[in-house]
């Protein structure tokens, strides 16, 4: 076990919803079908000028005062995001510090990895909290609607912008992560991707080249694989858990998964439809709904599992403390 938990939680939205409708009459297409494929009935678009650093400090910020815990007290923040932040170099990590009142009191780096980005660093800060150095910050920002144009509507009609955090600390008494599995299959043909502006030498938007079913036949397979090694590693089964929190694309794949693991609404959390694809921000957004909504006690198992873009897979499963 890795001893670590979680001290507090919080999301953002950055901006006004916007319904399917609104964006159906755009794109010239049927709205009820679109929410019924999707699953989507709201989004939230950042006003334009809306920086990432700004909108994952506020995050981080209510991460902190949810946990208790002064900025100053950080030794370490994780930035994720698939967007690319506010600037390519230095890292978007360093204004979020900064925008918190940090100068040299802790290190602050971005990380990448799509759709996973949020459990991969939460891995890594229970590694870092477990060996000495925390309490760790995690924020994941996603401003997606950046990325997308009404003339491919299908990433326009799904993506939204987000922001999620974690501060994680010391445990208390049976308290931590229980078992990780992490992998990525760069192998497989590209699904998602957001080419790079500066190798390309034009603007870039977020494009989908798989097919819907395949898309959702390989994310389906690598996350219940993941899931199902976490599980396996810890001894426990899939029925004992009390939660279970999944990436979100849509609430079709929602669905899918929830009825591949054979587990009731009731025992997760349902973020998709009012927030939209959000990227990284998914689990995140999740786990703050989870812990913000619903009567979660100690010793309670919360698996997280999730999926993305070079087909990133994982899963943690983290019990919490008395």
């Amino acid at each position: 076990m890795i001893p670590v938990r979680i001290l507090g939680t919080a999301s953002v939205l950055p901006g006004p919803a916007v319904t399917t409708a609104e964006l159906c009459a755009r794109v010239g297409r049927d709205a009820a079908e679109v929410e019924r494929k999707t699953g989507i009935r709201t989004r939230h678009f950042a006003p334009p000028g809306t920086k990432a650093s700004d909108v994952a400090a506020a995050a981080l910020r209510g991460a902190l005062e949810a946990a208790g815990v002064e900025a100053k007290a950080l030794r370490r923040i994780l930035c994720v995001t698939s967007m690319g932040g506010d600037v390519t170099t230095p890292a978007t990590a360093n204004r979020v510090a900064a925008a918190l009142g940090l100068a040299g009191s802790c290190d602050a780096m971005d990380l990448g990895n799509a759709c996973m980005g949020f459990l991969s660093a939460f891995d890594l800060a229970a590694r870092s909290v477990a060996t000495g150095l925390g309490p760790v910050g995690i924020v994941s920002v996603e401003l997606l609607s950046r990325t997308t144009t009404p003339e491919d509507p299908r990433p326009y009609l799904v993506l939204g912008d987000a922001a999620a955090a974690a501060v994680l600390g010391t445990a208390r008494p049976a308290e931590g992560v229980l078992g990780v599995a992490l992998g990525n299959d760069g192998t497989l043909p590209t699904d998602v991707v957001l080419e790079n502006p500066h190798v390309t030498g034009k603007p870039e938007r977020m494009r989908f080249l798989t097919p819907s079913r395949e898309m959702t036949r390989v994310a389906l397979d690598a996350l219940l694989r993941a899931a199902r090694s976490v599980l396996d590693g810890a001894g426990v089964a899939l029925r004992d858990v009390e939660w279970v929190l999944t990436h979100q694309p849509n609430g079709s794949m929602l669905g899918a998964i929830l009825g591949a693991m054979d587990v009731p609404p009731e025992r997760s959390v349902r973020v998709v439809d009012t927030v939209g694809s959000v990227g990284s921000a998914s689990l995140g957004t999740g786990l703050d709904r989870l812990l913000r909504t619903r009567p979660v006690k100690p010793g309670d198992r919360i698996l997280m599992v999730g999926v993305g873009a070079g087909v990133a897979h994982g899963a943690v499963l983290y019990r919490v403390g008395g």
